[in-house]
């Protein structure tokens, strides 16, 4: 079986996303791989599907309990065998799984790097079969990341121990200090590496930094998730126990969750968030790693997070399933102070503690921007955006802004001129005027910048400062947070470029203006009933299967079961996100409340719409698919609707000559299909040379020219 072939089979794909396709052939020719792939992105089949492919079984490296239960439920869902070894199994259970690894019953083996590395584990792999080892977020190898753990820096036991077994590191969040750390950490010096864009189109990012903290999240709560999902995250585990409590008086469902909590009561938690709809998560970082939650609609912080990357992985659980979803964050001075009360006051090295301040500066820099969040975002991790993006709070709402060109030159200038050795309190020392030690030590009180920006406060020096790091005109460097000019700011430093920075303080609050509500905006109204019939039968299905109702199936794919109103069970297979073992499961359940449209209830829905739009416009149908983000099998379904409704000519869409469409329509009355729309009988019949997509736009040009004639 090929890899495709499976993505269909287990996964219910027609096609892999982005650079899956790449990932996995590195896999199955014995090669190591790097990938940094944003959340929702795909990452799990990149290694699932080698890891079945490939003798052996495959070991996943995972950090949390939840998320291996998570995972592993879901691939049993797809009949695949997969288990774990970690501290919530009873001494027998264990003994079941490493037997049944050693006999190579299991396909997918889950295990955490504390377990992974203890010897009797090791050597229980060294008497299996492996098929490859993935190490699930890479970036917890760091030293100076958010989600350090030390356990991560002692994996490169796999490759001394197991040479000939290809290993995948996986991480959402790293920039190129972290990738580095990665590579050398893991002994993946030899690896091949793939790294996708990190933009996340769906989420809406918003930042405020007005008064009233609590009155603004309520009404963006209220306004725009009434009854979303969502997750909102505070720096300490008082403020999560306040802030829960407070969202439960105003009538919400709000769980706290913070490592103060017993076990019980988090893993109580988290499984009401994962398998109820509604719930809000009031947490510390301690909660959110892993978790696969599809339909989380908005993250919001009501403390500033550590760092970019922190925020970047946060913002990031919202909207795995494509949807549109909303990233809201608020922040003050007080915030600012605590967090850098908490790193100076640490234990931690002095090293960690610069590196960390540097990070942290660069948080701000990103809160005070005054331009696009999302390109300011993808530039810290190294990807340029060309244009602003649309889908922020200063794109959709533009800030309060001055002109900023003098300022910035003369904070460029006297970066320059201090040999971008320095840091931003020197710096800002220099501007104002004021002598220290180290300035007359270093004869900086007599460059022609000193005392030069005496109308500008220390504090909103401070803020140019962050914006320009945020705008990629300086970088910060080394221990010391030194900072250097970039080529970017070149036509800057010479005052050919104009540039607006953002005031510091608000003093209003600031709303965005076409912020998402949660949307079925691909449903017309006429299909909203369904859907909803639909969530019923899943919601009841997972009551059975005492799974979280995502497991059964996502969003996307109950809408396009909405849309498209199949009737037989092999009009299925054209469903994203439906496999076999699901289609068997599920299938006669999901058909059972479907009512097929008539004629007249049958309009084209946005998405449809947006689909035939760009095929009128000279677009492939592949072309179309890959601007959309969506599946071939997707498009050709929208495109089907279109022909159906004679709005759409089948040779636009179709390659096929008139002999192999008349061949087509010659076995379809021949096996009397044309009511029920059944599709895999005409699939079996032509040895699959026509894919389901194809099929189904042929099919869909025969009944609109019985339309006609009726």
């Amino acid at each position: 079986m090929t890899p495709n072939e499976l993505l269909k089979s287990l996964f219910g794909y027609d096609d892999f996303r982005h650079q899956q396709s790449d990932i996995i052939d590195s896999l199955m020719a014995g090669k190591d791989v790097l990938t940094l792939m944003p959340t929702g992105g795909g990452k799990s089949i990149c290694y699932q599907i080698p890891a079945i492919l490939r003798q052996g079984v495959g070991v996943v490296v995972s950090p949390l309990i939840a998320l291996m239960q998570d995972q592993v439920e879901a691939l049993h869902q797809v009949g695949v065998n997969a288990a774990y070894l970690n501290s919530t199994l009873s001494s027998y259970d264990q003994q079941v799984v490493e037997q049944q690894v050693l006999t190579g019953e299991v396909q997918i083996l889950y295990v955490a790097p504390e377990r992974l590395l203890m010897e009797r584990t090791l050597r229980l792999l060294e008497q299996s079969n492996l098929s490859l080892f993935a190490i699930d977020e890479a970036h917890c190898v760091s030293q100076w990341g958010h989600d350090f753990r030390p356990e991560y820096q002692k994996l490169s036991v796999l490759k001394q121990r197991f040479p000939s077994v290809p290993r995948i590191a996986l991480t959402a969040t790293a920039d190129l200090k972290t990738r580095e750390e990665i590579i050398a950490q893991l002994a993946l010096e030899q690896a091949d590496v793939y790294v996708h864009s990190f933009d996340r189109p769906n989420i809406q990012y918003h930042v405020s930094d007005s008064g009233n903290a609590k009155k603004e999240l309520w009404s963006f709560i209220s306004t725009h998730h009434p009854d979303d999902a969502g997750i909102v995250y505070c720096l300490s585990r008082k403020k999560v126990e306040e802030t829960a409590q407070w969202l439960t008086d105003m009538g919400k469902v709000a769980l706290p969750y913070h490592a103060g909590l017993s076990s019980e009561q988090r893993a109580s938690h988290q499984r009401s968030f994962l398998s109820e709809d509604g719930i809000i998560v009031v947490a510390t970082i301690a909660f959110g790693m892993g978790i696969d939650k599809p339909d989380v609609r908005f993250v919001a912080h009501l403390s500033l997070p550590k760092s970019i990357e922190a925020y970047y992985q946060e913002t990031g659980r919202a909207g795995r399933d494509g949807m549109p979803a909303n990233a809201w964050m608020t922040f003050g001075m007080q915030d600012m102070v605590l967090q850098r009360q908490m790193v100076q006051n640490s234990d931690a090295a002095d090293q960690y503690k610069r590196v960390s301040l540097q990070k942290l500066n660069r948080l701000l820099g990103y809160c005070d921007l005054a331009t696009c969040r999302r390109q300011s975002l993808l530039a810290y991790f190294g990807e340029t955006l060309a244009e602003p993006c649309g889908n922020c709070d200063n794109c959709l709402n533009p800030p309060e802004t001055w002109d900023g060109l003098q300022a910035t030159q003369k904070a460029l200038s006297t970066v320059y001129r201090t040999g971008q050795r320095f840091g931003v309190s020197y710096l800002v020392n220099i501007l104002l005027g004021k002598t220290d030690a180290r300035i007359t030590q270093n004869q900086h009180h007599t460059l022609s910048t000193f005392g030069i920006g005496t109308e500008l406060s220390a504090k909103e020096w401070q803020g140019v400062f962050r914006q320009l790091l945020a705008m990629n005109l300086l970088e910060a460097h080394g221990e010391h947070g030194s900072l250097q000019l970039t080529e970017t700011c070149r036509p800057y430093l010479k005052g050919q470029h104009p540039i607006e920075l953002r005031k510091i303080r608000v003093s209003k609050q600031s709303t965005t203006k076409g912020a998402k509500k949660r949307s079925k905006n691909s449903l017309s109204t006429s299909d909203m009933p369904q859907f909803e019939r639909l969530r019923e039968v899943r919601s009841e299905l997972a009551k059975q299967q005492s799974v979280p109702a995502y497991v059964i199936c996502q969003d996307v794919t109950l809408e396009a079961l909405a849309t498209e109103r199949p009737t037989h069970l092999d009009q299925l297979a054209t469903i994203p996100g439906l496999g076999e073992t699901k289609i068997e499961k599920y299938g006669e359940a999901f058909i059972a409340v479907i009512e097929p449209k008539s004629l007249a209830e049958k309009t084209l829905s946005e998405t449809e719409l947006e689909s035939l739009s760009l095929l009128n416009q000279g677009l492939t149908v592949q072309d179309i698919a890959n601007a959309r983000g969506l599946k071939t099998n997707t498009v050709q379904t929208h495109l089907a609707t279109a022909i159906e409704l004679n709005v759409c000519e089948l040779s636009n869409v179709v390659a096929l000559s008139s002999e192999e469409i008349e061949s087509i329509n010659q076995q379809v009355i021949a096996l009397n299909t044309i009511e029920d729309g059944a599709l895999k009988p005409l699939y079996e019949h032509f040895e699959q040379r026509y894919d389901y997509g194809t099929l189904k736009c042929v099919v869909a040009k025969m009944l609109a020219n019985s339309n006609a004639v009726a």
